[in-house]
């Protein structure tokens, strides 16, 4: 018989978000897909308010599967767009719990952000928010989407390289 698993503190939630966003910034990946769920997804909406990514178009909305397909492209010998490299950084301002459900081991963190990628001489600021969804897998928490809502989210944009 299992042991009964204690859901988060509020505390642990918000230390998952930064610990995300670190993973992020030092490229990584490998360790920052573990921490999806098998069901999880990366979102991107393309407007403001969106509420369902499958029946509107969205900056990204990506699978496992096609993150893993990012991520291997990244560290690919002929990618050129990635010669030099692209970096990042997040300026996450503090997270907020905004719904916990101990019951269903399902939980919602809001934070607001900027985000700075680089490559070569050219430096883009993006700013917005992120809503993670956690959820209880045993006693490790995993992410079952990862909504990145920008401000300008309708603007026209260059290559977005990395992730949010």
């Amino acid at each position: 018989m299992n042991p009964p698993v204690t859901a988060p503190t509020d505390a642990q939630l918000l230390d998952f978000v930064h610990d995300e966003a670190e993973m992020l910034d030092e490229q990584r990946y490998e360790a920052w897909l573990e921490l999806f769920s098998a069901d999880g997804r990366y979102w991107m909406p393309l407007e403001p308010g969106q509420t369902d990514a499958r029946l509107h178009c969205s900056l990204m909305y990506e699978d496992l599967m096609l993150l893993r397909v990012r991520v291997e492209r990244l560290r690919g010998q002929r990618t050129f767009s990635q010669q030099p490299p692209s970096r990042c950084h997040h300026l996450l301002q503090r997270p907020r719990v905004v719904s916990r459900d101990d019951a269903g081991g399902v939980y919602t963190c809001r934070t607001a952000f900027h985000y700075v990628e680089t490559r070569g001489d050219e430096q883009t600021l993006y700013a917005g928010w992120s809503t993670h969804t956690l959820v209880l897998e045993g006693a490790a928490l995993r992410m079952r989407l990862k909504r990145v809502d920008l401000v300008n989210s309708d603007a026209a944009f260059g290559n977005i390289q990395l992730f949010m």
